[in-house]
């Protein structure tokens, strides 16, 4: 077996973790997709995994292999597309990943849009409200609503959104509108958290209020529709309240307070050239989300 082949089988295990689901996905007998890994450690002279009867995980050494294994083939696989003469047309599976209610009203559409114009692509989306491993979980593309930590990875930026503070205007017609960040708790807050209790909400100067919340909820959806009903005030992200922005359902309150945008960037993982699939979609999805309103602040 040889190196390029012993590195497909790498990559394999290293995605479906597990030595079983790999010889299954490349249609291999486990002895032989075993055998390749041993061998392939051997060489390397360290282990690339650690295994475990239930679990089969990386180490250090095979996660730094893997991002190498991974831009190692998508060059080969674009200088044989090249070579070809099909540079230009992009084929196979494209996995992508955003935000449940991000991913949800912009992604999805878009991807579809994607699809019908390149029928030799399939696209796995996945909506998560974390931040995922792009390596680990086998991304090719995040939408990240974040700035950037990792800079192993590379970043499009094609917009930013505000987190903004907003009520409804008949539950500010009855409890007043507040002027700064204090008079917030003197309002019913509606909390939108993840967590076991909400957190202070931040603004500007890193002032901060804890405003007495009647309602936590760990949905955005959730939290936008008891504010439009009057319940309180929220805090969310400003594409989210977009269309009840515009139909006048909610106002934005402490504008001035506010932090600055945080920016939304297409963010994938490989080194120096992205593959065919993944440059068509970022190209796709770049000029496509440069273009919405609610990105533009």
């Amino acid at each position: 077996m040889d190196r390029l082949d012993a590195m497909r089988i790498f990559l394999s295990v290293a995605e479906k973790s597990g030595f079983a689901e790999a010889a299954r996905h490349l249609r291999l007998s486990p002895p032989s997709v075993t055998r390749a890994i041993a061998s392939l450690e051997e060489r390397l002279g360290t282990s690339l995994f650690q295994r475990s009867t239930r679990h089969v995980r990386l180490t250090q050494a095979g996660q730094r292999f893997l991002m190498d294994a991974r831009r190692i083939l998508a060059d080969l696989e674009e200088a044989e597309a090249s070579a070809a003469g099909d540079h230009g047309a992009p084929t196979g599976d494209l996995a992508i990943t955003a935000s449940q209610m991000f991913g949800s009203l912009y992604i999805a559409p878009l991807v579809q849009d994607f699809l019908s114009l390149h029928p030799g692509v399939n696209a796995r989306l996945l909506l998560l409200d974390r931040v995922t491993n792009l390596i680990d979980e086998g991304f090719d593309i995040a939408v990240r609503i974040a700035q950037l930590q990792d800079s192993s990875l590379r970043a499009i930026r094609v917009g930013a959104v505000r987190r903004v503070i907003v009520a409804a205007p008949d539950y500010l017609a009855r409890h007043g509108e507040p002027q700064k960040p204090d008079d917030l708790l003197q309002h019913d807050a509606i909390a939108f958290s993840s967590a076991a209790a909400a957190d202070q909400w931040i603004f500007r100067d890193n002032a901060r209020v804890a405003p007495p919340a009647r309602f936590t909820v760990n949905s955005s959806d959730v939290a936008i529709k008891a504010a439009i009903a009057g319940r309180g005030v929220t805090r969310v992200l400003s594409y989210m309240v977009a269309p009840a922005l515009a139909r006048g359902e909610l106002k934005i309150l402490l504008a001035d307070y506010e932090l600055p945008p945080t920016p939304v960037q297409l963010v994938h993982a490989e080194g120096r050239r992205a593959n065919a699939k993944v440059r068509a979609f970022l190209d796709f999805a770049v000029e496509k989300l440069r273009t919405e309103p609610v990105l533009q602040n």
